[in-house]
């Protein structure tokens, strides 16, 4: 009996993973396409996309010290059927820019070292197809880039071709932008810098080049001295390169559950995980032609805790991405967000979506530019393509993982200015969940809104009350908190959804609709507003929509009216 394979979490090697029995979603059926590109490729995609393991699989598969191995890495793939005329051509040099940092003195020097590293690795990998005369002058240039210009002298004169594959390019300067300054940034990327000294190099001399990472903005501040490179970031024909669609998810669950690894039913668990890691889209061509795409390791994710604890994860987010959603924020620098900016991502987290032109790069320097701080979002996977406006791209939070992290972003904004027990309203949520006791988390909510006047003065109206409430609502783990969901004719202000997959043990879920008057108009049509939003709750309840989400739960249409900033009644109609 064949071994069952198994998950590749966490890996981001193709060799490895077919060596050593691991289970590969597979992508080599895009080679052919990005053979028909321009020689040199620049792609973007958000973390954990799988963008590393696919560069590795093109390693191997263009690799001519790898050419024999054709069979035995790729015969049971796509390609191993339809092999290209380049296969097993290249002598292959890669770099992943990812293992470099430092202080901001050792940042030339580690820079050095770790491409040195790499052509090192080159050179005693190519061998024999150098003389000991050349090895001798490589092994005696003294810098990276004389290595690297006795590499390419002679392969040109020996008509050797040259793939280029660089992982994570931006993420070095991504580092540095973020720990040293913009003009640290500047220095390394402008002029005679030497990072921007090595794409100089790179220019012309390789027979074809691939880069890929996760922000646009390295590729711009490059051009200058790199301004060959061909972005196929949003072109339709590469949407679905990485990334699993359901069919791969569907698949490789499926081949779980029939090596009796994987218990339960598949149209289940992909209804369980389509909220939390599915639903991005990268070109405006895909939105009625392609299929959306999960992220990768929040499904591999999913699937090794399914299989190691027989249920699903009670962290739905992997907590390993932490790290990841911590260097974005800090890149970000919502720490320190002008106005113009907040607004943008409040705006976000309040509705879900929003109207934008996007930008395919720009200097690092226009980073603080609100216009294009949405593309910015875009690229890091906090926003993707749902549909289109005329001539404008409508871009929307991608899933319930992303919701979180605006949430958690808001939240973090109003506890900084006066912190409040989350650990309390949790203890009040478990009511609300377990026995529909509503009344005081709900109170407890807009009393802490109430008093904290600094929050007061940022937010103001029923549009940002609403965000309030989402903030602090998103800490419970019993509900999908959504806001402006559609139904029955209408947008319900805030939708509970219970989460029934994980807490079969809810019985109770919620409606809200939050109404908002200023103070001084607040008796004059106070009763007014109130009978419409009745009416309103009352339509949302009695959709079809509404009893299949809330299922064999209590549903409770709470209304909550404030005047000003103080709530004035609270009834459950």
């Amino acid at each position: 009996m064949e071994e069952v394979k198994r998950i590749p979490y966490g890996v981001s090697n193709f060799v490895d993973v077919i060596e050593q029995n691991q289970y590969y979603v597979d992508k080599t059926m895009y080679l052919p396409l990005l053979e028909d590109q321009p020689s040199n490729l620049f792609l973007i995609r958000p973390r954990r996309f799988g963008k590393s393991i696919f560069l590795s699989m093109m390693s191997a598969y263009y690799d001519i010290a790898r050419k024999d191995d054709f069979e035995r890495l790729f015969g049971n793939l796509w390609i191993g059927s339809h092999p290209t005329r380049l296969q097993g051509t290249f002598q292959i040099m890669s770099f992943d820019f990812s293992r470099v940092g430092g202080s901001r003195e050792q940042l030339e020097v580690n820079f050095q070292i770790y491409c040195t590293g790499e052509l090192n690795i080159f050179m005693n990998k190519y061998h024999d197809f150098y003389s000991d005369h050349i090895r001798t002058q490589f092994e005696a240039a003294p810098t990276f880039e004389a290595k690297l210009q006795v590499i390419l002298g002679e392969a040109h004169l020996r008509n050797y071709p040259l793939y280029l594959i660089v992982d994570e390019y931006d993420n070095f300067t991504n580092v540095v932008l973020n720990e040293h300054g913009e003009n640290v940034y500047h220095t390394l990327t402008h002029a005679d810098g030497f990072y921007r000294n090595a794409f100089k190099k790179f220019k012309g001399t390789f027979d074809r080049i691939l880069m890929m990472g996760v922000s646009p903005v390295t590729l711009d501040d490059l051009t200058s001295g790199f301004n060959i490179g061909w972005n196929i970031s949003t072109k339709q024909q590469f949407n679905t390169m990485l990334g699993f669609s359901e069919t791969d998810v569907r698949q490789m669950f499926q081949y779980y559950k029939d090596c009796e690894q994987l218990k339960g039913d598949i149209d289940e668990m992909i209804t369980e995980i389509k909220p939390w890691y599915d639903n991005y889209c990268f070109s405006e061509e895909s939105l009625n032609r392609d299929p959306k795409m999960f992220n990768c390791d929040m499904v591999l994710y999913y699937l090794r805790q399914k299989i190691d604890l027989g249920y699903s994860p009670k962290q739905m987010i992997d907590p390993n991405t932490r790290t990841d959603y911590s260097k974005m924020k800090k890149l970000l620098n919502l720490d320190h967000l002008d106005g113009d900016r907040k607004g943008v991502i409040r705006r976000i987290a309040e509705e879900g979506q929003i109207v934008a032109d996007l930008t395919l790069s720009f200097p690092a320097k226009d980073l603080v530019n609100p216009e294009l701080f949405t593309s910015l979002l875009f690229y890091y996977g906090m926003l993707t393509i749902i549909g289109t406006r005329g001539d404008r791209l409508i871009l929307g939070i991608p899933n319930n993982n992303v919701r979180k992290q605006y949430y958690d972003y808001m939240l973090e904004q109003y506890q900084n200015k006066e912190r409040i027990s989350l650990n309390d309203l949790k203890n009040l949520y478990d009511n609300m969940a377990f026995d529909g006791d509503w009344r005081p988390a709900m109170e407890k909510i807009a009393y802490d809104y109430k008093e904290n006047s600094s929050v007061r003065s940022l937010i103001e109206g029923e549009r940002n009350i609403q965000g309030f409430f989402q903030a602090y609502l998103s800490i419970n783990s019993y509900y999908l908190t959504a806001p402006e969901v559609k139904l029955n004719h209408g947008f319900c202000d805030l939708f509970l959804m219970p989460d029934l997959q994980r807490y079969p043990e809810v019985e109770h879920s919620y409606i809200l609709e939050l109404k908002y008057l200023p103070a001084k108009d607040y008796d004059a049509k106070g009763e007014a507003q109130w009978k419409d939003a009745v009416a309103q709750i009352h339509r949302y309840a009695e959709g079809p929509k509404v009893q299949l989400m809330c299922q064999r739960t209590t549903l409770h249409c709470i209304v909550m009216q404030f005047s000003g900033w103080e709530l004035a009644r609270v009834e459950e109609v």
